[in-house]
């Protein structure tokens, strides 16, 4: 049978109950545990208290003696830590290859420019990053042609450090990025080249269809996926060809996930991995925790960000057709591409 929306509450709500009886947690810690979209959270959260199940003070949860009780009524218990602490549960260890990677990258990383606020900017922690690299090797998708739609993570830099690539090319609306991507690529003789391009301009001709894999960390509206998710589409050659990307569960609901794999096969593609909390966007002075008093859900919370909450699944895709990009030419966008009824991690 197909789960029910009340079937879903009851499922977060058997998450949360479960990890506060193992005692007071940080509301953004509890937001991590859980995987529902950020405004169903808020809403079960709320509903949680006014049963009287749940207490909050000064952004942390606990469990009250009638939560407790309904938690030991239906059946549930706190087993504690599940997670690989080395490997941030990603399954990947960076090993003695990819660590001499890690510190160069850092080393390049500490000089990025800040993120910016009306680009919806945010990157993934350096771990993060050459895990992501790593899972790219695994696949064996390193090697060719990459296309990086978007490189706030400097993911082209990290890529080429390996020596690997057969070439990296990026496009970013941003100039300050893709002067210091470039800047870097000749500073460390890197394989990388960077263009200004903004995703509602047609594509270029000379990009389509020249490339193995794209990656890119798309907008989570369905006309902000749709035009990046084409974008990176347009650049690959043909069956066999694969793209990595990533979304959360806290600004994409289940209705939302359905949605993006109807164009995901639209487009002639499979997925053939998914990997939970894979990404990890830390709290860092040049992050896009720096806009927090302008997130709805701290707006909404009225509690400082104190746990490094905001984590998104990594997708791998493949070519099973020949790639079909939704959108071929030019796509002029609004605010409704970067900003919908469930950003409520978006600076508003």
């Amino acid at each position: 049978m197909f789960s029910t929306e009340a079937d879903t509450v009851d499922r977060i709500e058997r998450q949360i109950l479960q990890k506060l009886l193992g005692g007071e947690v940080s509301v953004y810690e509890l937001i991590d545990w859980q995987d529902a979209s950020l405004r169903e959270f808020f809403n079960i959260l709320n509903s949680l208290r006014e049963n009287g199940l749940v207490k909050i003070e000064g952004g942390k949860v606990s469990l009250t003696d009638l939560g407790r009780e309904r938690a030991e009524d239906e059946r549930l218990k706190c087993a504690g830590q599940l997670r690989c602490r080395e490997c941030e549960g990603t399954g990947f260890e960076i090993n003695e290859f990819f660590s001499k990677v890690l510190e160069k990258y850092r080393e390049i990383a500490a000089k990025r420019p800040e993120a910016i606020e009306m680009y919806d900017q945010g990157f993934i922690s350096p771990e993060g990053v050459i895990r992501r690299v790593e899972f790219i090797y695994e696949r064996g998708d390193l090697n060719g042609r990459i296309f990086v739609v978007g490189d706030d993570d400097l993911l082209s830099i990290a890529s080429a450090l390996t020596g690997m690539p057969d070439k990296v090319a990026v496009i970013d609306i941003d100039e300050r990025l893709i002067d210091f991507i470039n800047r870097t690529a000749d500073e460390y003789s890197l394989n990388v080249e960077a263009f200004v391009y903004d995703v509602q301009q047609a594509f270029p001709d000379d990009l389509r269809k020249k490339f193995d894999v794209f990656v890119t960390d798309p907008v989570e509206t369905i006309p902000g996926l749709k035009l990046f998710l084409s974008r990176g589409v347009s650049t690959l050659k043909g069956v066999g060809c694969s793209g990595y990307f990533g979304i959360t569960t806290l600004e994409a609901s289940r209705q939302k996930w359905y949605e993006i794999q109807k164009m995901i096969h639209d487009m002639g593609f499979v997925i053939t991995d998914i990997v939970r909390k894979f990404n990890v966007y830390p709290e860092d002075e040049k992050n896009f925790f720096r806009f927090q008093d302008k997130l709805p859900i701290v707006k909404q919370l009225n509690v400082r960000i104190d746990y490094n909450w905001y984590k998104s699944s990594l997708f791998r895709i493949e070519a099973v057709k020949e790639p079909r990009p939704l959108v071929e030419g030019e796509m002029i966008i609004d605010e409704k591409v970067y900003k919908d009824d469930e950003s409520w991690a978006t600076p508003y």
